[in-house]
């Protein structure tokens, strides 16, 4: 415990840093005076020209609206790396996003909400269970087509959620009558949205009274477009190398008749185990089941990866017998691992299984 004698020192150190921080942060929003754009944060929202969303002028002669954009433009601002790493990682998904919203006439700008969702990253999670890039629930995911279970979760999968995100959208769009009360009903669900345009007896999103989390989503969405169309107007300045480059990958059909080893296809496409998972985030675990795949390997690596896979496949199909226990009555997982000299460990992930599985007879293991 520090001492009185030390407090008022130790206490205007502190203050010192917050103080140096928050000067070297004002800085940083504020490009040099010989760059053309804001000179400060005040005059990134002032909003001197219409704003259009989804073909729709944004209505700032309200006052309410326009503070509640200007509130998430700040905040939207204020933190820069986020920003940066929005702008980066669009460079990579966008080009697949854009077709798939076209193919079903949704406008374009619709692709801002997998940015606002997850950031544009696959892996994403909300407390609420939502996952991937467009955080769908597993039910809605289900809903529009997309296998979620231990093994595979395709909201992870930027072709298939988008594809499904815009159905999704179409849907809401028929239902609720417009692209603004889509993205509400988006978020919120439309169930709870109709609920309150009852209510209220009101269709129009920004005279709307919703949860605050709902509100703010449009306005989100909306400078996210304002920023990316125009990085520079708000002091972001990229060199053409700055951004992440294009998701290009080949694609390969694979069908199985029984669990391989993802690291069996790393091996064929000549990549490592990280890569097929990075490339293919919808993959859980270290296994593939029984079926028919579509993986995604690095662009240039497909010309070979036939005949290196076939040669690999056909040398485990031998072994394949010799590697799988077929389970009697009686038997646990512990007994089983013991039986094969395996780690409890070591039978979980060799089946892609948690302590939770309950296994039956008749049910086949991998235990090699």
């Amino acid at each position: 415990m520090k001492s009185a004698l030390h407090r008022p020192v130790y206490f205007s150190v502190v203050l010192l840093f917050f103080q140096v921080f928050f000067i070297s942060q004002a800085k940083a929003l504020d490009p040099p005076k010989d760059v053309k754009g804001p000179q400060s944060l005040i005059q990134s929202i002032q909003f001197d020209k219409d704003i259009i969303y989804c073909s729709k002028k944004i209505p700032l002669k309200n006052l309410d609206v326009k503070a509640r954009l200007e509130k998430e433009m700040l905040l939207a601002l204020w933190d820069r790396p986020q920003v940066i790493l929005w702008i980066k990682r669009s460079g990579k998904y966008f080009a697949h996003i854009e077709p798939i919203l076209k193919k079903y006439n949704l406008p374009a700008d619709f692709k801002y909400v997998p940015v606002v969702e997850s950031a544009l990253r696959p892996h994403a999670g909300s407390q609420k269970g939502a996952v991937g890039f467009w955080q769908f629930l597993r039910s809605t995911g289900r809903k529009y087509g997309l296998r979620v279970d231990s093994r595979v979760d395709e909201r992870r999968n930027i072709f298939k959620s988008t594809d499904a995100a815009a159905r999704y959208l179409v849907d809401l769009k028929k239902k609720l009558g417009s692209d603004f009360l889509a993205l509400a009903g988006y978020n919120m669900g439309e169930y709870g949205l109709k609920a309150e345009m009852k209510a209220q007896g009101n269709s129009d999103f920004f005279s709307l009274y919703l949860p605050i989390e709902t509100q703010r989503y449009i306005f989100k969405l909306i400078c996210v477009k304002l920023i990316l169309e125009n990085p520079e107007l708000y002091g972001f300045r990229f060199d053409k190398s700055d951004i992440y480059p294009v998701f290009a990958f080949d694609r390969v059909k694979l069908k199985t008749q029984f669990q391989i080893p993802i690291l069996l296809i790393a091996n064929a496409a000549q990549t490592t185990f990280k890569t097929i998972k990075d490339y293919n985030p919808e993959i859980r675990g270290y296994h593939l089941t029984k079926g028919n795949y579509s993986i995604l390997i690095p662009q240039g690596r497909a010309g070979q990866f036939k005949n290196r896979f076939e040669t690999q496949y056909a040398d485990m199909k031998k072994k394949y017998r010799n590697r799988v226990h077929i389970v009697k009555n009686g038997e646990s997982l512990t007994l089983i691992a013991k039986k094969y000299n395996l780690s409890l460990a070591s039978l979980l992930k060799l089946n892609n299984f948690t302590m939770k599985k309950m296994i039956h007879p008749g049910d086949r293991l991998i235990v090699e």
